[in-house]
């Protein structure tokens, strides 16, 4: 396998920048573009030693100008037109009152869609103003850092336009000590917000009472066992890693419940820690007998990597697998934010197309804030 390259980095925005067909405001060539088009009729029609036909162009300005500016602005566009019609020496009104009624109706009815355009606009606004503030209250921003552990997380939803998916991940200090989960619910999109919103909410309230995390990977079960039993057709389950650090972060406890192992990045090295897999939350956890995880002993430097089946499954084309383990080694030495980065990057150079939700998280015991 290739090297990975690190592109130039700039830290991509989330959600992913929307673009013009999307609700994001027009380009600026666009904006230009009626403006453009009075110029270069009039240039043309000056310096044609011969009458030009094209007085019909005009007619496109008035509906661009509703593209991208308010009804003032697109009736302002619109008079300028009709007046350019009048003006004897562009000869634009060739053969007669046709093309000028026509530009006029035409600029009429442009003012009325772009009036229609900016209320339509603003109410968008407004709901996704809204709809980003319940998600960000869903998943808050990752902090850098939880008590003695430095943290660095990347996200990206499947759906389009989306903060939240079925994917999950918090870290949170209580009083036995440092936790993270990671998850990944069934199914993804809008439609298993509400089931990361209920796990997250079981999460951090065991991290506050329950002093094992073996418990709180049941309290987990519990909420998902709980909420499926509200509809009979639900048939809620979840994968989910849980981590919980000594105080003093020389140590991690984990548990798996059918979610990939994290990998430990050690000087250098880089290794996927065995443990064994519990079953996915949700189906019953009780019945599969008592959980069991595995203590890590963690050195000065050492760093966990956690990631979703959106990286570990992504295929390429060829249908192979996204090989982590082994660009997680050309990586080790990047800073945890800009290595999630170049992950991404380089997953979406190997799986053109990703269906799935994608997250990492990047957690350093006894990190200084990377921005320090």
């Amino acid at each position: 396998m290739g090297k990975v390259r690190v592109p130039s980095f700039r830290r991509v925005r989330e959600p992913a920048r929307r673009g013009w067909l999307r609700g994001a405001p027009a380009p600026w060539w666009v904006r230009v573009l009626p403006g453009a088009l009075v110029v270069g009729v009039c240039v043309a029609t000056l310096v044609s030693p011969h009458s030009l036909d094209i007085g019909f162009l005009l007619g496109a300005i008035p509906p661009l100008a509703g593209l991208s500016y308010g009804p003032l602005a697109t009736a302002l566009l619109g008079a300028a037109t009709v007046a350019l019609l009048t003006v004897p020496a562009f000869h634009l009104n060739d053969p007669g009152e046709t093309d000028l009624l026509t530009i006029l109706f035409v600029a009429v009815l442009s003012v009325f869609v772009s009036f229609v355009r900016s209320r339509r606009d603003a109410q968008l606004d407004l709901e996704r103003t809204v709809a980003e503030a319940a998600q960000r209250a869903v998943v808050p921003p990752l902090p850098e850092r939880v008590g003695p552990v430095g943290c660095a997380g990347l996200y990206r939803a499947a759906q389009r336009g989306t903060l939240v998916g079925g994917d999950f991940f918090d870290v949170r200090d209580g009083p036995y000590g440092v936790r993270a989960v990671m998850g990944d619910v069934q199914g993804h999109g809008l439609s298993a917000v509400s089931t990361v919103a209920s796990l997250l909410g079981a999460f951090r309230e065991a991290v506050l009472d329950l002093p094992d995390l073996e418990a709180v990977a049941a309290r987990l079960d519990r909420r998902l066992v709980v909420d499926s039993a509200r509809s009979a057709h639900a048939e809620l389950f979840a994968t989910a890693l849980l981590l919980e650090f000594t105080a003093d972060a020389g140590a991690v406890r984990i548990v798996a419940c059918g979610h990939p192992s994290p990998v430990l990045l050690r000087a250098g090295r880089v290794t996927e820690i065995g443990v064994e897999a519990w079953t996915p939350l949700g189906l019953g956890l009780s019945d599969a007998g008592p959980p069991s995880g595995v203590s890590v002993q963690l050195r000065p430097g050492d760093r966990l990597f956690l990631a979703s089946d959106g990286v570990w499954e992504a295929r390429d084309t060829g249908g192979s697998f996204y090989p982590l383990v082994e660009r997680l080694t050309q990586l080790a030495d990047h800073e945890a934010p800009l290595m999630t980065e170049l992950v991404w990057a380089d997953l979406l150079r190997h799986s053109p197309e990703i269906r799935d939700d994608v997250t990492m998280l990047v957690l350093t015991p006894g990190a200084r804030p990377f921005n320090s």
